[in-house]
């Protein structure tokens, strides 16, 4: 799958906007990285809640399909964690951005899920040896001839002898 990402200075400074909120706790500075990014992607700025711990501290943030985000806050990820690093809170930040992104059009994504599912159903993919002998014991009642195509067997319309065809 193919995605569209800002040009490299643009991601260079959300990433500063965003190391330099979870450093100095300037909250303008995230709002500023995230209003850019949502530009980017033409799409409206998600609802941010912060928390000290989701999901009993198992969880680091949490989408909902709303568009409302969950994330902890960048003084209570410092305490506690194992991975209490910088860098994991950014990607943490990035990760649930991608879930608000990847939800911005559910409904089209269903209809192209559900046509892709049912593409190709009404075909049999495959057949056994009785059914293939009784369709061409069919096709040649009828004076058709089943051929075979470059993807597996298809019925290709065709008159036995070069006779009739006249």
């Amino acid at each position: 799958m193919r995605m569209l990402l800002p040009q490299v200075a643009l991601r260079r400074e959300i990433d500063r906007n965003l190391v330099l909120f979870f450093r100095e706790h300037q909250l303008s500075a995230f709002n500023r990285a995230i209003s850019r990014l949502c530009r980017f992607y033409h799409v409206r700025r998600p609802r941010i809640e912060w928390h000290a711990s989701i999901d009993w501290g198992k969880t680091a943030g949490k989408t909902y399909e709303n568009g409302k985000i969950y994330l902890l806050h960048p003084l209570h990820w410092k305490r506690g964690r194992i991975y209490n690093r910088e860098r994991m809170w950014i990607q943490t930040v990035y990760h649930e951005l991608g879930h608000y992104l990847l939800w911005t059009d559910p409904e089209h994504k269903a209809d192209t899920f559900s046509r892709r599912m049912v593409r190709g159903l009404r075909r049999v993919a495959t057949r056994s040896v009785a059914e293939s002998a009784r369709r061409s014991r069919s096709l040649s009642a009828l004076g058709l001839r089943a051929k075979s195509g470059k993807s597996g067997r298809q019925l290709k319309i065709g008159r036995r002898n070069k006779q009739a065809r006249a």
